[in-house]
């Protein structure tokens, strides 16, 4: 039988899921910025 309580907990899951892939891609972008300005900095 499927209960509220396990659905609730599969939402939590899908969302915990959702938040940390939605970090990650920040985190890439804040690395590729990085890497854009060290090397414009390193071309002066």
């Amino acid at each position: 039988m499927y209960t509220i309580e396990m659905a609730y907990a599969r939402m939590r899951e899908l969302q915990d899921t959702a938040n940390r892939s939605r970090a990650h891609q920040f985190a890439e972008r804040r690395a590729e910025a990085k890497a854009a300005r060290t090397a414009r900095t390193k071309k002066r």
